[in-house]
């Protein structure tokens, strides 16, 4: 890549403008925030796991009015059926005829509240929508509207009544985040925000040049050496001994799928273009392993009875694979 151009000014103007509007609602919370940036323009979705309160939903639906998003919310409930999800064939009794009800994933950003709050049949309703952004109702095919993010919520400290998600469902979230609780500082300002005059969100982009800077994030430039170290650190996860971790072996049962790989390379796209630049760096891809991997490996019952986590796994295959040396480096002192 010989020319290495600046991103473009209106561009990043744009999306600071997007940001600003959240931000004066959300208090704190940025590296969620730019995990649910990074998941909207690399078309990915997420799965966000933190206790309740930590302005989860708060931020989807900002977001959602900031960029004149449809936004629908479904809390899952062990009642749920698919249909309550995607809809289903309505008969009226007048004319005599079926009609298709669409349901509420028909959205711009849709929130999946509290998720595995709801047994697999629930969950797995959307797996085809996930995936190929259409819903399927009595053999008819249904796209739903762009942009599309699904956001899908957990909360880590109730285990009664919940289901955990099948592998297979978890594989679509392009990043699982983790949400901590605010510093001290930040929780001040959110009291005073909660409890003073509210704040109306203003509108400052559309639908429309929101699919504009998808377009825009697929043309960021990711050097072929970055797309290798992706390939080596989800390779290291099926097969850990062939890149000298013999001992993770026994504590991995599955490793990540290709769609982990291509989650890496997307995403490093996407934080590359809301730092300010048409190439993606190392660093941009090292920020998120372990938001990519994290719900993709499955630990065995030994790793499990010895209290080794996921991302402890992923720390160790990051540590024995270093990512590449800058690239781009010489093209940017020419330029």
């Amino acid at each position: 890549m010989s020319d290495v151009r600046q991103q473009d000014p209106a561009t990043a103007q744009l999306m600071e403008r997007i940001l600003y509007e959240v931000k004066r609602v959300v208090v704190g919370q940025d590296r969620f925030l730019e995990r649910v940036m990074v998941a909207m323009l690399a078309q990915g979705h997420l799965l966000v796991e933190g206790v309740p309160g930590l302005a989860k939903t708060l931020t989807v639906k900002t977001l959602a009015q900031a960029v004149r998003g449809q936004f629908k919310r479904i809390q899952f409930t062990p009642d749920l059926v698919p249909a309550d999800l995607v809809g289903t064939r309505m008969y009226n009794q007048k004319t005599a005829e079926f009609s298709t009800t669409l349901g509420p994933v028909f959205a711009n950003l849709l929130l999946a509240d509290e998720i595995n709050r709801a047994p697999a049949k629930v969950q797995s309703a959307l797996l085809e929508v996930m995936q190929e952004r259409q819903v399927t109702i009595a053999g008819e095919s249904h796209k739903v509207p762009e942009p599309f993010l699904v956001m899908a919520t957990q909360n880590p400290i109730e285990t009664e009544g919940t289901y955990p998600l099948p592998e297979a469902q978890v594989d679509r979230f392009m990043m699982k985040v983790l949400v901590d609780y605010p510093t001290d500082e930040e929780e001040y300002v959110i009291v005073e925000r909660v409890t003073g005059p509210r704040i109306d969100v203003v509108p400052v982009a559309s639908t429309e040049q929101l699919a504009a800077l998808q377009a825009q994030c697929r043309q960021v430039y990711v050097d072929p050496s970055l797309v290798q170290y992706a390939v080596k650190l989800v390779s290291a996860t099926r097969k850990p001994e062939a890149h000298g971790l013999k001992d993770l072996s026994r504590f991995i049962t599955f490793g990540a799928s290709p769609r982990a790989t291509i989650g890496l390379t997307e995403g490093a796209r996407a934080l590359a273009m809301l730092r300010g630049r048409s190439y993606a760096l190392p660093e941009d891809m090292v920020d998120l392993v372990p938001d990519v991997l994290r719900h993709r490996v499955v630990l065995s019952y030994e790793a499990l009875a010895e209290g080794l986590t996921p991302e402890q796994v992923v720390d160790k295959i990051m540590a024995k694979i270093p990512p590449p040396a800058k690239p781009l480096e010489h093209e940017q002192r020419a330029a």
